[in-house]
Order: C-alpha cells, then structure tokens, then sequence
C-alpha cells in the first residue's frame, strides 16, 4: 500500500491495526527473552503495553520521527471518538493511541524495518523492571 493509501485510512482505523503489531512485537521480544510461565509473560507483556507505557514511547521516538511519520502521530494523538478508561488519564492514553496509529501507518505501508527500528528504540530507552 502506499503512504497516500495508508494516510487515507482514519486514525482509529491504524490505531486499531497498530495495537495488534505492536502487542505482536511485545510478546515475541518477550518470549524471546524470558523462559517463564504464561502468567509471568502475560505480565511482562501488559507493562508494555499499558497507555503510560505508550505514553513515554512517544517521547522516546518522537523526536526521530520523519516529517510524515510526525504528521501520522499528531493525527493519532488528536483522534476523536476515543474512549479512555479508567485505569488511564487522558494524556497517555491520547498518546498511547498517537503510538499505535503510526505502528499501523507503517505497518501497511509494509515499512517492517521502520517499524523494527523504532520498537527497538523504546526498548532500549525504556527498560522494564522485571
């Protein structure tokens, strides 16, 4: 698909793909890194990817990001319709979504690389107490 094609989707819409590739990445790094039982991954997993988690990403890759992969994260940060739970503020939740917008921008702009590279920079920058 292309970046035109992508951007024309609403930004529920990435965020909504984006959740499953960046839930996906979450769960292989950690199966990857920890011999453990389910309920210790299932663990591991929602510490990273609760909304103040997602939140800190942001700031994490937000200054690395192209003028277009910008643009995608501002349009998923100001969304509407968002619903944001109780366990969240607003905020982290706004900029949880603003993440999981661009995971799925790139994600069907077949951008796996990007995608990779900016994953692998949140981990680095901000590591899990385990």
């Amino acid at each position: 698909m292309t970046e035109k094609e992508a951007a024309a989707y609403s930004p529920n819409i990435l965020a909504f793909y984006g959740d499953s590739i960046y839930e996906e990445l979450v769960r292989k790094r950690i199966v990857l890194e920890h011999q453990t039982n389910a309920g210790r991954l299932h663990e591991l997993a929602v510490k990273r990817v609760r909304a103040s988690y997602q939140s800190e990403a942001v700031s994490v890759i937000e200054p690395l990001l192209s003028e277009r992969e910008a643009d995608i994260l501002r349009r998923g940060r100001n969304a509407g319709g968002i619903s944001v739970p109780k366990s969240s503020n607003p905020g982290e939740y706004r900029r949880a979504t603003a993440l999981e917008t661009l995971f799925g921008y790139l994600a069907l702009c077949e951008k796996q690389e990007r995608v990779i590279e900016l994953f692998n920079m949140i981990c680095e920058k901000l590591p899990i107490d385990e």
